[in-house]
């Protein structure tokens, strides 16, 4: 018997949720011509929301809006995403660096993060997530959390997938919710349909799902499964 899996609609999930943190959601367009990659950071703290996104060479950085308020960038200042060769890295920490540098040096996405784990927050221990995409669709996802929040294990969790069908995609996210301590993201990455036709709609979408309050950046890209194109839209909380 086919098992049923509920597909949501994503705007949904992220308005239902006032805290879901840092997330990932990987998939393909709903004309099935693009592969699609979003990443969103939130923030309680003054520290946390002082952080814009900003373009580079081969993906986006965090920096912050206002250097003089900036107190701790240890957990904060990192490369989101990165291109390496014809692959896409999304991640919420600096882990993105260890993935790059592991394909460069000929090695997996699951041997880098084998060599890291949960961040160093207590009493959060806020999970790493991250996600590879390849230029056929396909993708990989990971989530390193503690074991419900016992630091003395760390919890490595990875899925693959094929090109998924057309409108459909997977969400990860770092927090089931709002809390203190912030509990650690559950499950499977969750089922998420998505629409937009195009990236500007979707993080249109995106954007004004999330917690006016707590949302602080949003990166979306389409990437053409023909010819490799790509269009990227960046959303921060400070423009104007």
């Amino acid at each position: 018997m086919k098992q049923v899996c509920n597909l949501m609609q994503l705007s949904n999930l992220l308005q239902s949720n006032s805290y879901p943190g840092r997330g990932i959601v990987m998939g393909r367009d709903a004309a099935g011509e693009n592969a699609v990659a979003a990443y969103f950071i939130m923030g309680r703290s003054e520290n946390s929301r002082n952080r814009v996104f900003a373009a580079t060479d081969d993906g986006i950085r965090t920096v912050a809006h206002d250097p003089s308020k900036m107190t701790d960038p240890s957990l904060i200042i990192y490369h989101p995403v990165r291109q390496v060769g014809r692959g896409l890295i999304v991640t919420n920490g600096d882990q993105t660096d260890t993935i790059r540098d592991y394909l460069l040096d000929g090695r997996t996405f699951a041997e880098a993060l084998q060599t890291r784990t949960f961040e160093p927050d207590a009493p959060n221990y806020t999970p790493r997530i991250s996600a590879l995409l390849n230029p056929d669709g396909s993708f990989q996802m990971s989530i390193l959390k503690s074991d419900y929040g016992v630091p003395d294990c760390c919890c490595r969790y990875t899925f693959r997938y094929d090109l998924l069908p057309t409108g459909e995609g997977r969400f990860l996210h770092t927090y089931q919710g709002d809390g203190d301590p912030l509990p650690s993201f559950q499950g499977e990455p969750r089922r998420v349909r998505i629409t937009a036709p195009d990236a500007e709609t979707m993080a249109y979408e995106m954007w004004n799902a999330l917690n006016l309050e707590n949302r602080v950046s949003l990166y979306v890209r389409y990437t053409s499964l023909t010819d490799g194109s790509v269009h990227e839209v960046i959303k921060n909380r400070y423009d104007t």
